[in-house]
């Protein structure tokens, strides 16, 4: 319907991305999207700031009785899977190994603007975390069962995870992928403070730090990546009907 939010100008094959991209796609970048994902990360700054100077740091009420609870009820099962997210989430498999593997994937997929989006949001994530961890300086918990590098608050891990998970629902928006990323969310964030490397608000700052910079990075590409996305599905459907490129 002419005039439609979902109206695409040219999902020919060969067509410039931006011009296959729906009219509201191209106006994310001038809309609440870009919004949201500033306040997402301002509140995770906020989140810091309260926790730096209240108390001289210490950990909120919330923190400490998560933190019981989790410490009490430990067991040889648990650790196994927490001390194995810990190597999925950080290191060298998060910051090279997984990175390189999805970028590369969606460059076969030829979708250069989408492998290009995920290196960036997940570089910016990298380096706020970083940034956060050094300015806020906080104590970690004492009772830890895994290597650990300076700086509570935020979790890399979890901050990597929220913006694996909100990148590829946003690459790929299915329901599953949703869901699955959610999940991997959640179990990164209870692995953490399971294995004693944060307080649960490390993690709930490292969400919203995440999140927030998934849609800040995909705001100014959002009408080149759903364009992308559109072209690569016109091209299976010719390529599926035997028509040629």
């Amino acid at each position: 319907m002419a005039g439609s939010s979902t109206e695409r100008s040219d999902a020919a094959p060969g067509a410039r991305p931006e011009r296959a991209a729906t009219s509201g796609a191209r106006r994310v970048s001038r809309r609440w999207p870009l919004i949201s994902g500033l306040a997402a990360v301002a509140l995770a700054c906020a989140l810091g700031a309260l926790i730096a100077t209240r108390d001289h740091g210490l950990p909120l009420p919330i923190d400490v009785e998560w933190m019981r609870e989790l410490v009490e009820n430990r067991e040889p099962l648990w650790q196994v899977l927490a001390l194995t997210m810990d190597f999925l989430g950080g290191g060298v498999v998060a910051t090279l190994v997984v990175p390189a593997l999805v970028a590369v994937a969606l460059l076969v997929a030829r979708r250069p603007w989408a492998a290009a989006y995920y290196l960036v949001a997940t570089i910016v994530t990298g380096a706020a975390v970083q940034l956060l961890k050094q300015f806020f300086g906080r104590a970690r918990p004492e009772n830890f069962l895994t290597n650990l590098d300076f700086g509570s608050f935020p979790s890399g891990h979890v901050a990597n995870a929220a913006t694996m998970a909100a990148v590829i629902a946003i690459l790929l928006p299915r329901i599953w992928v949703v869901v699955a990323g959610t999940v991997y969310t959640a179990l990164m964030m209870i692995s953490r403070t399971y294995l004693g490397a944060h307080w649960l608000t490390d993690t709930l700052g490292a969400l919203l730090l995440g999140i927030g910079v998934a849609i800040v990075t995909w705001a100014p590409l959002a009408a080149k990546l759903d364009g992308e996305r559109a072209l690569a599905k016109e091209r299976r459907s010719r390529s599926a009907k035997g028509i040629a490129p």
